[in-house]
């Protein structure tokens, strides 16, 4: 139960700052892209949403001044004159451990859980409304505009399976079903909204239907549950929902008689809006989902424009390095929970294992291994790890080395002998300690 309360407060902690870093991210790739297209602006959100949800979630047990040294030995290649040597406690998280008492732990995991639960519960009551409103939908009355617009569109956007009717509490067209693609059509809209504004609307829907929208919404709302409380979380979504119905507007305006038209007949819909409407807690897919009708407007009467296969390519190699960099930044400032894993009775006497990265902060004094002359000469490098045994006082009574090259193992062994540590605190009582210390030794130039 320790390693999963620990689990959680850590990714809670790294998702305070890896999802804002993320929308950040998101933002300037968003505006990469955007000269491409609606669609690919959207991907640019829908991966930032994604990324947000998963980068807290790796557990950065790799070696990062390892890796870090090993990247800098490749780039350095020579003759070997001179030599790194970097000495890391645990695994080697760039931010170190995070030490925290298992009752503060337990505290936050449940706050934590209590407001995830809120938000599931948020979910699950859309869903049932959205479920409600189905049941309520009695069949469209044979009406020409109606049926004719929507025999149309469903043909030419590939929805045939699709059904539609007509709801009474509704303010807006909106799609429900992630199998049976369900249209719901305001009862109230039937024999008083436009031709060209009933056509504009149900074509729209069809967007919907044929990128299968409502599924993919609830997909993103389940797996961004575990950073819903976060308001970066709330911004990624709605800048989501604006790009798709960007999207479905640049595929219905397609289907209709031109941009300009329908962007006065999504104007003229939005007139209809009740108020309050935004207020609803309704899982469901429908033309008014996004608030920024300006910017939507102003997309559908924007000249569009071209773009060349170089630029595309430039604005895509830009866009992943942008990626790769937010990544790497993550992974080497990412931040471990540690939490006690014994009881002092369990301590006592015995040698406690601890987790990697905590001792890091226990350090008093420290002197830096030396390169070894013959070594260096032959260009050997590598990591040598190394088994400690830190005793009740905080000095290193017991030393072995687990791993690397012979020719570098005396030269780690001799200097991390020497360290000084904090004495190790079990609910208030020093211990002896067993914990793994990490020496890389890298070639440059």
């Amino acid at each position: 139960m320790r390693e999963f309360e620990a689990f959680v407060l850590t990714y809670l902690v790294n998702s305070l700052w890896q999802v804002p870093m993320v929308f950040a991210t998101a933002w300037v790739a968003a505006r990469l892209v955007r000269r491409l297209g609606p669609i690919e602006e959207h991907r640019a959100w829908c991966g930032g949403l994604l990324v947000a949800v998963g980068l807290p979630a790796i557990v950065t047990d790799v070696h990062a001044a390892a890796l870090w040294a090993e990247a800098v030995s490749w780039f350095t290649r020579g003759d070997g004159a001179t030599g790194r040597v970097n000495a890391v406690v645990g695994s080697g998280h760039a931010g170190g451990a995070l030490r925290v008492s298992s009752v503060w732990v337990s505290a936050v995991v449940m706050v934590y859980a209590a407001v995830t639960a809120y938000f599931v519960a948020r979910l699950v009551w859309g869903m049932w409304r959205a479920r409600l409103l189905r049941r309520s939908a009695v069949a469209v009355p044979e009406e020409a505009v109606v049926r004719a617009a929507w025999v149309r569109h469903r043909r030419s956007f590939g929805v045939e399976d699709a059904v539609i009717a007509a709801v009474p509490d509704a303010e807006g067209p909106m799609t429900v079903g992630v199998f049976r693609r369900v249209l719901l059509l305001p009862m109230t809209w039937l024999g008083a909204v436009a031709e060209e504004d009933m056509e504009a609307a149900i074509a729209h829907e069809c967007a919907h239907m044929q990128r299968r929208d409502f599924a993919k919404n609830l997909l993103y709302r389940v797996l961004t549950l575990p950073i819903a409380y976060h308001p970066a979380t709330w911004m990624l979504q709605a800048r989501v929902v604006e790009t798709r119905e960007m999207t479905c507007d640049a595929m219905a305006s397609d289907a209709v008689a031109g941009r300009e038209r329908y962007a006065r007949s999504l104007l003229r819909l939005a007139e209809n809006l009740l108020e309050g409407r935004r207020g609803q807690n309704i899982h469901a897919i429908g033309i008014f989902d996004a608030n920024d009708f300006e910017r939507r407007v102003m997309k559908l009467t924007m000249k569009r424009m071209e773009v060349g296969r170089v630029r595309r390519v430039v604005i895509a190699a830009s866009c992943l390095a942008l990626g790769m960099g937010t990544g790497a930044s993550a992974m080497m400032l990412h931040m471990r929970v540690a939490t006690p894993t014994a009881t002092q009775d369990e301590g006592q006497g015995k040698t406690l294992p601890v987790k990697a990265g905590v001792m890091a902060g226990q350090i008093v004094s420290n002197v830096n291994p030396v390169y070894p002359k013959e070594a260096r000469a032959q260009k050997i490098q590598g990591a040598v790890v190394l088994k400690a045994v830190i005793g009740k006082d905080g000095h290193v009574q017991n030393l072995e080395a687990v791993s690397g090259p012979d020719e570098l193992r005396a030269s780690a062994l001799d200097a991390v002998k020497q360290w000084v540590f904090k004495p190790y605190l079990l609910n208030g009582n020093p211990v002896e300690v067993e914990t793994k210390i990490e020496v890389n030794y890298s070639l440059a130039k």
